[in-house]
Protein backbone atom coordinates (compact mmCIF):
# COMPACT_ATOMS: atom_id res chain seq x y z
CA UNK A 1 0.00 0.00 0.00
CA UNK A 2 1.30 3.47 -0.94
CA UNK A 3 2.70 5.08 2.21
CA UNK A 4 2.34 8.86 2.57
CA UNK A 5 3.94 9.59 5.94
CA UNK A 6 4.31 8.36 9.52
CA UNK A 7 3.11 9.85 12.79
CA UNK A 8 5.14 8.16 15.48
CA UNK A 9 4.40 4.47 15.16
CA UNK A 10 1.37 5.09 12.88
CA UNK A 11 1.76 4.64 9.13
CA UNK A 12 -0.63 6.77 7.05
CA UNK A 13 -1.47 5.55 3.54
CA UNK A 14 -3.44 7.15 0.72
CA UNK A 15 -6.47 4.95 1.49
CA UNK A 16 -6.33 6.06 5.13
CA UNK A 17 -6.60 9.71 4.02
CA UNK A 18 -9.53 8.92 1.71
CA UNK A 19 -11.20 6.97 4.52
CA UNK A 20 -10.79 9.89 6.94
CA UNK A 21 -12.23 12.40 4.46
CA UNK A 22 -15.27 10.19 3.75
CA UNK A 23 -15.99 9.70 7.45
CA UNK A 24 -15.49 13.42 8.12
CA UNK A 25 -17.91 14.31 5.31
CA UNK A 26 -20.58 11.92 6.64
CA UNK A 27 -20.17 13.25 10.19
CA UNK A 28 -20.39 16.85 8.94
CA UNK A 29 -23.57 16.15 6.94
CA UNK A 30 -25.21 14.40 9.89
CA UNK A 31 -24.32 17.31 12.14
CA UNK A 32 -25.79 19.87 9.70
CA UNK A 33 -29.03 17.87 9.65
CA UNK A 34 -29.24 17.65 13.45
CA UNK A 35 -27.85 21.14 14.22
CA UNK A 36 -30.09 23.18 16.50
CA UNK A 37 -31.75 20.14 18.07
CA UNK A 38 -31.21 18.13 21.24
CA UNK A 39 -30.02 15.29 19.03
CA UNK A 40 -27.03 17.41 17.98
CA UNK A 41 -25.73 17.54 21.56
CA UNK A 42 -26.01 13.77 21.93
CA UNK A 43 -24.39 13.30 18.52
CA UNK A 44 -21.39 15.46 19.52
CA UNK A 45 -21.01 13.47 22.74
CA UNK A 46 -21.06 10.24 20.75
CA UNK A 47 -18.35 11.53 18.39
CA UNK A 48 -16.14 12.53 21.35
CA UNK A 49 -16.45 9.05 22.81
CA UNK A 50 -15.54 7.54 19.41
CA UNK A 51 -12.41 9.71 19.28
CA UNK A 52 -11.34 8.70 22.79
CA UNK A 53 -12.04 5.06 21.97
CA UNK A 54 -9.92 5.27 18.80
CA UNK A 55 -7.07 6.92 20.72
CA UNK A 56 -7.24 4.30 23.49
CA UNK A 57 -7.12 1.52 20.91
CA UNK A 58 -4.17 3.16 19.11
CA UNK A 59 -2.04 3.34 22.27
CA UNK A 60 -3.34 -0.06 23.44
CA UNK A 61 -5.15 0.99 26.63
CA UNK A 62 -7.23 -2.19 26.65
CA UNK A 63 -9.29 -1.57 29.80
CA UNK A 64 -10.20 2.01 28.81
CA UNK A 65 -10.96 0.91 25.25
CA UNK A 66 -13.32 -1.82 26.50
CA UNK A 67 -15.13 0.63 28.77
CA UNK A 68 -15.51 3.23 26.01
CA UNK A 69 -16.70 0.57 23.55
CA UNK A 70 -19.39 -0.51 26.03
CA UNK A 71 -20.53 3.09 26.51
CA UNK A 72 -20.54 3.66 22.74
CA UNK A 73 -22.69 0.60 22.08
CA UNK A 74 -25.24 1.67 24.71
CA UNK A 75 -25.21 5.26 23.45
CA UNK A 76 -25.86 4.23 19.84
CA UNK A 77 -28.85 2.12 20.89
CA UNK A 78 -30.18 4.97 23.07
CA UNK A 79 -29.72 7.40 20.16
CA UNK A 80 -31.76 5.19 17.83
CA UNK A 81 -34.55 4.73 20.40
CA UNK A 82 -34.76 8.40 21.41
CA UNK A 83 -34.68 9.75 17.87
CA UNK A 84 -36.55 7.03 16.06
CA UNK A 85 -39.14 9.52 14.61
CA UNK A 86 -36.37 11.67 13.11
CA UNK A 87 -34.60 8.64 11.67
CA UNK A 88 -37.89 7.39 10.19
CA UNK A 89 -38.54 10.80 8.60
CA UNK A 90 -35.09 10.82 7.03
CA UNK A 91 -35.62 7.34 5.57
CA UNK A 92 -39.03 8.38 4.22
CA UNK A 93 -37.52 11.49 2.62
CA UNK A 94 -34.77 9.41 1.00
CA UNK A 95 -37.39 6.97 -0.31
CA UNK A 96 -39.21 9.88 -1.97
CA UNK A 97 -36.14 10.78 -4.00
CA UNK A 98 -36.78 9.99 -7.70
CA UNK A 99 -33.30 8.42 -7.87
CA UNK A 100 -34.59 5.74 -5.49
CA UNK A 101 -37.91 5.30 -7.26
CA UNK A 102 -37.60 3.20 -10.39
CA UNK A 103 -41.25 3.09 -11.35
CA UNK A 104 -42.96 5.03 -14.09
CA UNK A 105 -45.08 8.15 -13.97
CA UNK A 106 -48.16 8.33 -11.82
CA UNK A 107 -51.43 7.92 -13.63
CA UNK A 108 -53.81 9.38 -11.08
CA UNK A 109 -55.39 12.20 -13.10
CA UNK A 110 -58.93 10.85 -12.74
CA UNK A 111 -58.55 10.13 -9.03
CA UNK A 112 -57.12 13.61 -8.44
CA UNK A 113 -60.09 15.21 -10.21
CA UNK A 114 -62.56 13.20 -8.12
CA UNK A 115 -60.86 14.22 -4.87
CA UNK A 116 -60.75 17.88 -5.96
CA UNK A 117 -64.47 17.89 -6.80
CA UNK A 118 -65.37 16.10 -3.55
CA UNK A 119 -63.24 18.42 -1.42
CA UNK A 120 -64.73 21.51 -3.06
CA UNK A 121 -68.30 20.30 -2.47
CA UNK A 122 -67.51 19.47 1.16
CA UNK A 123 -65.94 22.92 1.50
CA UNK A 124 -69.09 24.61 0.19
CA UNK A 125 -71.20 22.68 2.70
CA UNK A 126 -68.62 23.27 5.47
CA UNK A 127 -68.36 19.57 6.21
CA UNK A 128 -65.06 18.67 7.85
CA UNK A 129 -62.98 16.11 5.97
CA UNK A 130 -59.57 14.46 5.98
CA UNK A 131 -58.50 12.53 2.89
CA UNK A 132 -55.10 10.82 2.89
CA UNK A 133 -53.78 9.80 -0.51
CA UNK A 134 -51.00 7.20 -0.65
CA UNK A 135 -48.27 7.82 -3.18
CA UNK A 136 -45.69 5.00 -3.21
CA UNK A 137 -45.53 3.26 0.17
CA UNK A 138 -48.61 1.85 1.85
CA UNK A 139 -49.66 2.67 5.42
CA UNK A 140 -51.38 -0.58 6.36
CA UNK A 141 -50.98 -0.05 10.12
CA UNK A 142 -53.14 3.10 9.88
CA UNK A 143 -55.57 1.58 7.39
CA UNK A 144 -56.30 -1.19 9.90
CA UNK A 145 -57.36 1.33 12.58
CA UNK A 146 -60.48 2.17 10.56
CA UNK A 147 -63.29 0.47 8.68
CA UNK A 148 -61.95 -1.44 5.67
CA UNK A 149 -63.92 -0.51 2.52
CA UNK A 150 -61.82 -1.33 -0.58
CA UNK A 151 -64.42 0.54 -2.63
CA UNK A 152 -63.98 2.33 -5.95
CA UNK A 153 -63.27 6.01 -5.46
CA UNK A 154 -66.11 8.35 -6.35
CA UNK A 155 -67.25 11.84 -5.45
CA UNK A 156 -70.53 10.58 -3.98
CA UNK A 157 -68.73 8.05 -1.79
CA UNK A 158 -66.38 10.68 -0.32
CA UNK A 159 -69.15 13.22 0.32
CA UNK A 160 -71.34 10.51 1.87
CA UNK A 161 -68.60 9.39 4.24
CA UNK A 162 -68.05 12.93 5.55
CA UNK A 163 -71.73 13.77 5.94
CA UNK A 164 -71.93 14.87 9.62
CA UNK A 165 -74.50 12.23 10.54
CA UNK A 166 -72.56 9.42 8.89
CA UNK A 167 -71.05 6.89 11.26
CA UNK A 168 -67.79 7.07 9.27
CA UNK A 169 -67.29 10.84 9.19
CA UNK A 170 -64.89 10.93 12.16
CA UNK A 171 -61.28 10.18 11.35
CA UNK A 172 -59.58 9.95 7.98
CA UNK A 173 -60.33 8.34 4.63
CA UNK A 174 -57.33 6.62 3.06
CA UNK A 175 -57.15 6.43 -0.73
CA UNK A 176 -54.73 4.48 -2.90
CA UNK A 177 -55.01 4.92 -6.65
CA UNK A 178 -58.71 4.74 -7.47
CA UNK A 179 -59.60 2.71 -4.36
CA UNK A 180 -60.86 3.97 -1.00
CA UNK A 181 -59.09 1.51 1.29
CA UNK A 182 -60.63 2.55 4.61
CA UNK A 183 -62.58 5.23 6.47
CA UNK A 184 -62.66 6.45 10.08
CA UNK A 185 -58.94 5.84 10.41
CA UNK A 186 -56.85 7.11 13.32
CA UNK A 187 -53.68 9.01 12.40
CA UNK A 188 -50.66 10.25 14.39
CA UNK A 189 -50.88 13.88 15.48
CA UNK A 190 -48.18 16.34 14.53
CA UNK A 191 -46.24 17.93 17.39
CA UNK A 192 -46.98 21.31 15.77
CA UNK A 193 -49.99 23.00 17.37
CA UNK A 194 -49.65 26.38 15.66
CA UNK A 195 -48.71 27.60 12.18
CA UNK A 196 -48.37 31.33 11.50
CA UNK A 197 -49.89 32.07 14.94
CA UNK A 198 -53.02 30.09 14.08
CA UNK A 199 -54.02 27.13 16.26
CA UNK A 200 -54.35 23.80 14.50
CA UNK A 201 -57.36 21.59 15.15
CA UNK A 202 -57.14 17.83 15.54
CA UNK A 203 -58.02 17.21 11.90
CA UNK A 204 -55.21 19.46 10.64
CA UNK A 205 -52.70 18.05 13.12
CA UNK A 206 -53.60 14.51 12.03
CA UNK A 207 -53.26 15.37 8.34
CA UNK A 208 -49.94 17.07 9.00
CA UNK A 209 -48.73 14.25 11.27
CA UNK A 210 -49.25 11.47 8.73
CA UNK A 211 -47.50 13.53 6.04
CA UNK A 212 -44.47 13.80 8.35
CA UNK A 213 -44.23 10.05 8.78
CA UNK A 214 -45.32 8.53 5.47
CA UNK A 215 -45.18 9.08 1.72
CA UNK A 216 -48.67 10.58 1.46
CA UNK A 217 -50.48 13.83 0.80
CA UNK A 218 -53.39 14.90 3.01
CA UNK A 219 -56.35 16.99 1.87
CA UNK A 220 -58.06 18.69 4.81
CA UNK A 221 -61.38 20.55 4.78
CA UNK A 222 -62.07 22.76 7.79
CA UNK A 223 -65.44 22.26 9.44
CA UNK A 224 -65.35 25.79 10.93
CA UNK A 225 -64.41 27.83 7.85
CA UNK A 226 -64.71 25.44 4.91
CA UNK A 227 -61.15 26.28 3.83
CA UNK A 228 -59.13 23.61 2.05
CA UNK A 229 -55.58 22.74 3.12
CA UNK A 230 -52.97 20.29 1.90
CA UNK A 231 -50.27 18.66 4.04
CA UNK A 232 -47.26 17.30 2.20
CA UNK A 233 -43.82 16.35 3.54
CA UNK A 234 -44.67 17.91 6.90
CA UNK A 235 -45.65 21.27 5.34
CA UNK A 236 -49.21 22.61 5.57
CA UNK A 237 -50.57 24.84 2.80
CA UNK A 238 -53.92 26.47 3.63
CA UNK A 239 -56.59 28.49 1.86
CA UNK A 240 -56.45 26.65 -1.46
CA UNK A 241 -58.95 27.33 -4.23
CA UNK A 242 -60.31 24.55 -6.41
CA UNK A 243 -57.75 25.28 -9.13
CA UNK A 244 -54.93 25.54 -6.60
CA UNK A 245 -55.87 22.17 -5.10
CA UNK A 246 -56.01 20.58 -8.54
CA UNK A 247 -52.58 21.97 -9.39
CA UNK A 248 -51.18 20.80 -6.04
CA UNK A 249 -52.40 17.24 -6.52
CA UNK A 250 -51.17 17.08 -10.11
CA UNK A 251 -47.73 18.29 -9.04
CA UNK A 252 -47.63 15.75 -6.21
CA UNK A 253 -48.90 12.70 -8.07
CA UNK A 254 -48.81 13.09 -11.81
CA UNK A 255 -45.63 15.04 -12.55
CA UNK A 256 -43.36 14.80 -9.50
CA UNK A 257 -40.21 16.90 -9.85
CA UNK A 258 -36.73 15.62 -8.93
CA UNK A 259 -35.09 16.84 -5.75
CA UNK A 260 -31.42 17.24 -5.00
CA UNK A 261 -29.81 15.76 -1.91
CA UNK A 262 -29.39 19.33 -0.59
CA UNK A 263 -33.14 19.87 -0.93
CA UNK A 264 -33.81 16.60 0.87
CA UNK A 265 -31.56 17.58 3.80
CA UNK A 266 -33.21 21.04 4.01
CA UNK A 267 -36.63 19.38 3.90
CA UNK A 268 -35.67 17.04 6.75
CA UNK A 269 -34.47 19.99 8.85
CA UNK A 270 -37.71 21.82 8.10
CA UNK A 271 -39.81 18.90 9.36
CA UNK A 272 -38.15 18.79 12.75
Amino acid sequence: MFELFKIGFLTVTFLDVVDIFIVAFIVYKLYTILRGTIAAQIFIGLIIIFIFSFAAQAIQLKALNSLLKLITDIWVIAFIILFQPEIRRLLVILARNPVVKIFGKHELHESAEIIVDAAFELSQRQYGALIVIIRETGIRSYVETGEILNAKLSKSLITSIFFPKSSLHDGAVIVKGNIVEAARCTLPLSASTQIDSENLGMRHRAGLGISEQADVISVIVSEETGSISVAENGILTSGLSKDSLRKKLKEAFITPTPKSWKTLFEQFKGEK
